[in-house]
C-alpha cells in the first residue's frame, strides 16, 4: 500500500480518536518529512518496504543537520505511534521502527521565573479596565494552574468552579486542577469587567479570555503581554519569558512545596510520570531536603 495513503488514513483514525488539530498538524508534517526521503533516498513508496536502517539512516541525518536530540526524538515517537498504527491495521507484519531507541539527551535545567518575578508580573497589569484584568487572570493562572496556554485560552464559563477547573488537556482528557482564593476573586472580578465591557456585544463561542474586540485570543497576544510585562518588572534574562515557562514554574514550586511527583503528573496532565520526573533537575538539594521535613513521617504523626 502506498505510504501516503496510510498517512492519510492514520490522519482520519487520529480525528476519529478526537486527538488535537495541532497534534494531527504535526503527525502529518513529521510523517511527509519520512515519506519525501523514503521516495527521494531510497525509492521506497510502499509501507511494506520500510525497514528500521531506513528510519534510523533519516534519524542520523537529522543529526548531521544539527538537529538537538529532543526533536530526534520526538520524530521517532512519531513514527513509533504510525507504525504501531500500521502494524495493528495489518499494513506491516511488524512495526519497523519498534527497536529503534532514543537518542541521549543532555540533561539540561530549565530556568524559572523567582517567586519575586511572579509578584512583579502580577503587579504589572495593576489597572481596573478589561485588558488589564484580562492579563492579570491570565499570568495568575497560568501561574496557580500549570494549565498549557490552549488549555487558557480554550477555556469556557461552565469549566471554573469555585475551587477547581475541570480542563480539556491533550487528547481531550479531562483532569481537575485547583484553584486558590486569589484566582478564584480574580477571575470573578475580570468577568464583572468583561461582561460589562461587552455588555452589547456577544462573546464569540463562549471563551472566557477574548480579545478587546470580542475576538477569540490567539496565543501571539498572551505571549506578547507576557514579555512585555517581564520586560518591564526586569526578569532574569536567562528565563526564557513564555507562557510554558511559567508551566515549569509551576511544577517547580510545587514540587518545592512538597508535592509528590504522581499528583503534580496528574495535574499537569502528562501522559506518564516519566515527562514530570524532569522537573526534578530544577531543585536544589536544600529545597528537597526543606521539603521533605514538611512531609517527613514522624514530624505528621
Amino acid at each position: 500500500m502506498e505510504i501516503s495513503m496510510v498517512i492519510q488514513e492514520f490522519g482520519f483514525d487520529c480525528r476519529i480518536r478526537k486527538l488535537s488539530p495541532k497534534t494531527i498538524e504535526n503527525y502529518g508534517k513529521q510523517l511527509s518529512y519520512l515519506q519525501r526521503y523514503l521516495a527521494q533516498e531510497h525509492g521506497i513508496t510502499a509501507i511494506e518496504a520500510v525497514r528500521s536502517i531506513h528510519i534510523k539512516q533519516f534519524l542520523a541525518m537529522m543529526d548531521d543537520k544539527g538537529r538537538k536530540p529532543q526533536y530526534i526524538n520526538d520524530l521517532l515517537k512519531v513514527f513509533k505511534t504510525f507504525f504501531n498504527y500500521c502494524e495493528k491495521e495489518g499494513h506491516v507484519k511488524t512495526s519497523p521502527a519498534a527497536g529503534i531507541r532514543n537518542m541521549k539527551q543532555p540533561k539540561t535545567v530549565i530556568m524559572t521565573f523567582s517567586e519575586g518575578e511572579i509578584r512583579g508580573l502580577l503587579n504589572y497589569y495593576n489597572g481596573q479596565d478589561f485588558l488589564n484584568m484580562r492579563n492579570k487572570a491570565i499570568i495568575a493562572m497560568l501561574f496557580d494552574t500549570g494549565m498549557r496556554l490552549a488549555e487558557v485560552l480554550n477555556l469556557h464559563a461552565e469549566q471554573i468552579h469555585d475551587d477547581y477547573i475541570l480542563v480539556h488537556g491533550k487528547g481531550n482528557k479531562e483532569r481537575l486542577v485547583p484553584v486558590s482564593p486569589f484566582l478564584a476573586k480574580l477571575l470573578l472580578r475580570y468577568r464583572v469587567v468583561r461582561d460589562s465591557y461587552f455588555k452589547d456585544k456577544a462573546i464569540p463561542e463562549g471563551f472566557v479570555f477574548v480579545s478587546n474586540r470580542g475576538k477569540r485570543l490567539t496565543s501571539e497576544v498572551v505571549r506578547t503581554m507576557l514579555i512585555q510585562a517581564a520586560k518591564e518588572i526586569g526578569v532574569n534574562p536567562q528565563v526564557r519569558v513564555s507562557p510554558h515557562t511559567c508551566r515549569h514554574t509551576f511544577a517547580h514550586l510545587q514540587l518545592k512545596n512538597g508535592l509528590d511527583l504522581y499528583s503534580l503528573s496528574r495535574l499537569m496532565g502528562h501522559e506518564n510520570i516519566a515527562i514530570t520526573q524532569r522537573y526534578l533537575a530544577g531543585l536544589q538539594n536544600t529545597e528537597i531536603v526543606k521539603a521533605a521535613q514538611r512531609t517527613g513521617v514522624l514530624a505528621n504523626l
